[in-house]
């Protein structure tokens, strides 16, 4: 089979087609035939950091779709054939990609694979930013940094369809804004002056809640525009600063908190309860709560090239990688 690994770090172009042998899934495990793979900023992380990258060479991807192939010793309620999603902790950018059947997901009626493949990191995501973590009640107001990336779209139209009484988002351009603005968001600000932003459009008062992927300096704002009681939930690091503790003066005084989240790690921590917030998050795309545009799709070999579209920050929506032919 063919699949794309790294064998150093670095630009792009260390992504390579190799071929492979084709895996046979363990005790717990199932392999998808792919149709096709999601690229997220993880994927680029791991390219040029070796963001969770154990050794090299290394093949990324962390979501696919496609059809079951075989199934290990020990699954139920799964079958060969069967179309699913699946939340792989590496190694989806392949013609046949091993997954945990605990992280395997049988696709809603009416749900196609190549809408599928958007699902599995970003739905989930964004769902429980809002909702589990996050707290959202209607009426209260929303700040999502990147709102027109792949978690900032899908979030912009959670908030809407939850009752938020205004959702603001920041982009670093004008055409994201305008993307954006089409998913869900009253107003987006640009540039880091969003807390000020934040400000004169709530009449001084604040958000109830922030959103923040970016960390670093950009999450110390966030917090200067939380209203009193407002919470900000920590969910990334792609400005790559080194982690800081919030204490006791950016917090107390007016009851701020802050909270945290990431798929993968719930996805080895308690992957139950990961199953149970994807039921509930696919629904919100079945039933046409919200969509998720593929904005750019790129054949499994030019993988290459949808990491330089998303290394330029030009990108919105969703990248996919097209895997059978």
């Amino acid at each position: 089979m063919r699949a794309i690994e790294f064998q150093e770090y670095g630009a792009p172009e260390v992504l390579k087609v190799v071929r492979a042998d084709i895996p046979e899934p363990g005790p717990g495990q199932v392999t998808v035939d792919a149709a096709y793979v999601g690229v997220n900023f993880a994927d680029l992380k791991a390219r040029t950091e070796g963001y969770r990258v154990p050794s090299l060479p290394f093949r990324p991807g962390l979501e696919v779709s496609g059809r079951i192939r075989a199934v290990g010793d020990g699954v139920q309620g799964l079958r060969p054939g069967q179309e699913v999603a699946a939340l792989v902790d590496g190694g989806a950018y392949a013609e046949v990609v091993v997954a945990d059947a605990v992280t395997v997901f049988p696709l809603p009626e009416g749900l196609d694979l190549r809408t599928a493949a958007t699902l599995p990191t970003v739905v989930p995501t964004a769902y429980a930013l809002l909702h589990e973590v996050g707290r959202l009640r209607a009426g209260e107001t929303v700040l999502v940094q990147g709102a027109a990336g792949g978690i900032g779209t899908v979030a912009g139209q959670l908030a809407r369809a939850a009752g938020a009484g205004a959702v603001y988002g920041v982009v670093s351009s004008s055409a994201k804004a305008e993307h954006a603005l089409r998913h869900g968001y009253d107003e987006v600000f640009t540039g880091d002056s969003f807390a000020a932003d934040v400000r004169r459009a709530t009449g001084g008062k604040g958000v109830d809640l922030v959103l923040d992927p970016v960390g670093g300096d950009t999450l110390r704002r966030g917090l200067d525009a939380l209203a009193v009681f407002g919470r900000l939930v920590s969910f990334g690091n792609a400005s790559g600063a080194e982690p800081w503790h919030v204490g006791q003066p950016e917090l107390y005084a007016r009851g701020r908190s802050v909270g945290g989240f990431s798929i993968l790690g719930l996805a080895q921590s308690a992957p139950e309860a990961l199953r149970a917030l994807a039921d509930r998050a696919f629904r919100t795309v079945s039933d046409g709560t919200v969509s998720l545009p593929v904005t750019a799709e790129f054949p499994l070999a030019d993988a290459a090239e949808a990491h330089r579209l998303m290394g330029g920050r030009t990108s919105t929506g969703k990248l996919l990688l097209r895997v059978a032919e």
